[in-house]
């Protein structure tokens, strides 16, 4: 992979001043900043992502390649317009080594640009917006989540596996709801489908019902739906108080139904959905991962608890393998960027730009868990549009 001018000069900084103090920051604590949101909408997201980080940590006693984790928080809130302030804290004023975040693409793009300007490690744990490991890609970049075409697109083929002809997609309108929605299209009309509507509100409006109206007029055989948090708890539970739960299947990349059954009831029950991680995988990796977690934290992990702890497991490979020294940028990323990760969703690996290359899960809602019954699509990766590295 080759480097941008701007980079290679931030990693011929990086190596002078490590070689200049190299036994020194060895020896050094190394500083993780968690930018994720404590509170607003994605609350339960980001503290979900903090908690899989932590366990991996934990598991660890706290050292990896010789060097003490030690962790910076700070809450986003969701907020793009605080993101450049929030980023930049971290890294000038708190001299974090890495950072790791967020869910809010927006707030992602600053967090980017910062990694971008100052060759600081990032690790995206969720954030799902195609210019990260794309257009924007960048060595210091990674993900261990997925981008938003990669569970719409499988979803779009499922549906039209599954007999839809016509479909209607809602959700917000910014970046990830558009990414998703047309992922969903692309996946659904390459075999077979037709999407005759697509809907959006602004973020983080929930007054869904004109909207709703509006896919009750349509009739479509299927509605994709792409919410997360309290928004797809309020949209599931008024797709079915209006009446639309029986008459046109509502499908999702999963988000919808992702920690969020406890507060969708009913309305919830027999939902599909796409996504890279699901309950009843059954294999030692995710048992053995699901019993620490509920150990450790008194609930049953989700996708967000296993994308923060691949987050941690994939600085880990990066590391042990240069023995704790990060003055060594370009073995550190490279050991990075060709890791199998063993993950709780099952063994994957990272594209040439850096994102999961993973198997997309068909499940559906059961009580109060997402259960697997089957494979939308294997090994599915995203086509990282722009990405020249």
């Amino acid at each position: 992979m080759g480097f941008s001018v701007k980079w290679r000069i931030a990693a011929v900084l990086s190596g002078v001043f490590g070689f200049v103090s190299l036994g020194s920051a060895q020896a050094d604590p190394y500083r993780v900043g968690l930018m994720l949101p404590a509170t607003g909408t994605y609350a339960a997201l980001g503290t979900a992502i903090e908690n899989g980080f932590r366990l991996y940590i934990d598991q660890r006693e706290g050292k990896i390649g010789g060097r003490t984790i030690e962790i910076v928080t700070i809450d986003d809130e969701s907020n793009p317009a605080k993101a450049t302030d929030n980023i930049n804290r971290l890294i000038k004023r708190d001299r974090v080594d890495a950072v790791v975040g967020t869910v809010h693409s927006g707030v992602a793009m600053a967090m980017v640009r910062a990694a971008q300007s100052t060759g600081t490690l990032l690790i995206i744990p969720n954030a799902g917006a195609a210019a990260f490991t794309g257009a924007l890609c960048a060595p210091n970049i990674f993900r261990t989540s997925f981008t938003n075409w990669q569970p719409a697109y499988a979803m779009g083929v499922a549906a039209a596996e599954r007999g839809a002809q016509t479909a209607v997609t809602i959700s917000w309108r910014y970046a990830s709801g558009e990414e998703s929605a047309n992922g969903f299209k692309e996946g659904f009309e390459k075999h077979g489908g037709k999407v005759i509507d697509q809907l959006y509100l602004p973020f983080p409006n929930v007054e869904f019902q004109p909207l709703l109206t509006r896919i009750a007029s349509l009739r479509p055989d299927a509605t994709y739906a792409f919410f997360a948090g309290g928004g797809a708890v309020k949209f599931v539970n008024d797709y079915g108080a209006a009446g639309l739960k029986d008459s046109i299947a509502l499908y999702s990349p999963g988000f919808l139904t992702e920690g969020t059954l406890a507060g969708q009831g009913q309305a919830a029950q027999g939902l599909f959905s796409v996504m890279h991680y699901a309950d009843g995988l059954d294999t030692p990796k995710d048992n053995a991962f699901r019993a620490a977690y509920q150990d450790a934290y008194g609930v049953v992990p989700d996708v967000y608890s296993v994308q923060g702890y691949d987050a941690a497991q994939l600085l880990a490979i990066g590391l042990e393998a240069v023995d704790g020294d990060t003055s060594r940028t370009e073995s550190m990323y490279a050991a990075m960027s060709g890791a199998t990760i063993d993950s709780p969703r099952g063994p994957f690996t990272l594209s040439r730009a850096n994102n999961p290359v993973q198997t997309m899960y068909l499940r559906q809602v059961e009580g109060l868990e997402n259960k697997v019954i089957g494979i939308a699509t294997a090994a599915l990766e995203d086509p990282a549009v722009g990405c020249r590295m």
